[in-house]
């Protein structure tokens, strides 16, 4: 509990640090210095050697005669567009009923069926001992409409060149606007052949794709439960 106080007590300190002023961007950093960076490691096929044709002025993958103009190497800039629209529309219902009914008794025993009186009491019938009913209903109707469109595009890097030649592309953008910054980051795995001769890639081409949409300020600010409650919401049962 002092723990999650403690990390709740650090995101108020540090939205009281702006109070006044609008948040501070993030500054350029390497993406690959970052603590939580981890290389990415995926299945790959066995290497197979090129061949050389040396006496050939064409290059195999290029796609211009001199010069493969597209981003091919670690730090060579990628624009990557994002266009995403999504609607789902779920509706359940379900109605259950159930009756039940038990009973239970001992007429014949051994000839001792006589000795239970004796031992419960003489009101005891022997021939009906458990009777058991029970009846349940339940009725619920449940409806999820969801609708999301998001059309952005933004430029990245390659961060890694993996060794079946695909590229880790990471993309982040920050855009700040009176006291709202907002965030967007973009990461994923995408084949050479599939970045057009203008270096954009679509994000549905995007292996293992990663995309965040989001900010901090004011407006975040309002939106957000404020701590306690969202403390009480995850201890409170009812």
């Amino acid at each position: 509990m002092m723990s999650v106080l403690s990390l709740g007590g650090c995101g108020a300190f540090s939205n009281l640090s702006y109070v006044g002023h609008a948040p501070p961007m993030t500054p350029i950093t390497n993406p690959t210095q970052a603590a939580t960076w981890r290389p990415v490691s995926m299945p790959m096929p066995p290497l197979r050697e090129v061949p050389s044709a040396p006496d050939s002025l064409w290059r195999r993958g290029a796609r211009a005669f001199f010069k493969d103009q597209r981003a091919s190497r670690v730090g060579d800039i990628i624009t990557i567009t994002v266009n995403i629209n999504d609607a789902a529309t779920l509706k359940d219902q379900t109605t259950l009923g159930r009756t039940g009914s038990e009973s239970m008794g001992v007429p014949n025993l051994f000839g001792l069926e006589s000795l239970i009186p004796r031992v419960l009491g003489k009101s005891v019938n022997p021939s009906s001992l458990v009777s058991v009913s029970g009846a349940g209903n339940s009725t619920g109707t449940g409806q999820i409409q969801r609708n999301e469109s998001v059309t952005l595009s933004l430029a990245g890097e390659i961060t890694q060149v993996l060794p079946n030649g695909n590229f880790v592309v990471v993309a982040r953008q920050e855009m700040r606007v009176n006291n709202e910054l907002r965030v967007l980051t973009v990461s994923g795995i995408c084949r050479p052949q599939d970045i057009a001769s203008n270096n954009i890639v679509q994000a549905d081409q995007l292996a293992e794709a990663r995309i965040s949409y989001g900010g901090r300020g004011l407006l975040s600010g309002e939106q957000s439960p404020r701590v306690g409650q969202q403390i009480l919401d995850d201890i409170v049962p009812f």
